[in-house]
């Protein structure tokens, strides 16, 4: 088979990857679509349970009360498709990688999606509680609270966002050391450093209150030493120079 033939046979397998992929969230898109309203209530249950008694949230667009519960059924059905969707990412790259690359890399993929969602979790039932609690426990009783729905799901995207790259950070560690671009013993120097660097992400990725960014900035710390622990393990011994 020649270079172009087998470019050509590539770049088919690629489409039908991304076809097989996007008929997964599509067909978990259906059902969702139906729920839609449900879905949002229970994205927002977090918010509504530290509002005032009486609050409720508005919507200020002309159309946003029927676009944003669409928005979050279709980040559902993605999420829930996932599985798939990364299926068809790792048999497209499989037949190029050798047998220690696909015994590396699948629990890999298994290990960065389990934490993705892990931080999303962490995010909705335990950072959103007391953030919202803070929130509106300070605001001046003169406020009338009523959180636009747009507004909120932005909000909450960025999060689940921020909190689910974060937690991806044992796997940046792992592979880093896996490389050979740093060993174990570099980490632990530089951890003093790594500690300021998480604040600073936490307080430029997250909203302007201190009680975000420091649930933020402690897991990334958190799990930069768990990426350390299990760097121990799989760090290839130096070979030692030959002495004369």
């Amino acid at each position: 088979m020649t270079q172009p033939d087998t470019f050509l046979s590539h770049l088919i397998e690629l489409r039908d990857r991304l076809l097989k992929a996007l008929v997964a969230v599509i067909v978990v898109f259906l059902p969702a679509f139906y729920f839609a309203p449900q879905l949002y209530d229970m994205l927002a249950t977090p918010l509504m349970a530290a509002l005032p008694d009486g609050a409720h949230m508005i919507a200020t667009g002309v159309v946003a009360p029927f676009l944003v519960p669409v928005k979050v059924a279709l980040l559902v059905s993605f999420c829930v498709a996932l599985p798939v969707v990364l299926y068809q990412a790792w048999a497209f790259v499989a037949p190029g990688l050798y047998a220690h690359e696909k015994r590396f890399v699948l629990p890999l993929v298994v290990a960065s999606t389990f934490l993705f969602f892990a931080g999303v979790a962490f995010c909705y039932f335990f950072v959103f509680k007391v953030v919202f609690k803070f929130v509106y426990s300070i605001a001046p009783k003169s406020i009338e609270v009523a959180p636009d729905i747009e507004n909120y799901f932005s909000f909450v995207l960025g999060m689940f966002v921020a909190f689910g790259v974060t937690f991806e950070v044992p796997i940046a560690v792992v592979l880093l050391v896996k490389m050979s671009m740093v060993t174990v013993a570099k980490l632990r120097e530089v951890r003093p450093y790594m500690i300021v660097a998480a604040f600073v992400v936490a307080a430029v990725v997250t909203p302007p209150d201190v009680v975000s960014q420091i649930m933020l900035a402690i897991p990334l710390w958190m799990l930069y030493e768990v990426g350390i622990l299990v760097s121990i393990f799989i760090e290839k011994p130096r070979e030692s120079s030959p002495t004369s």
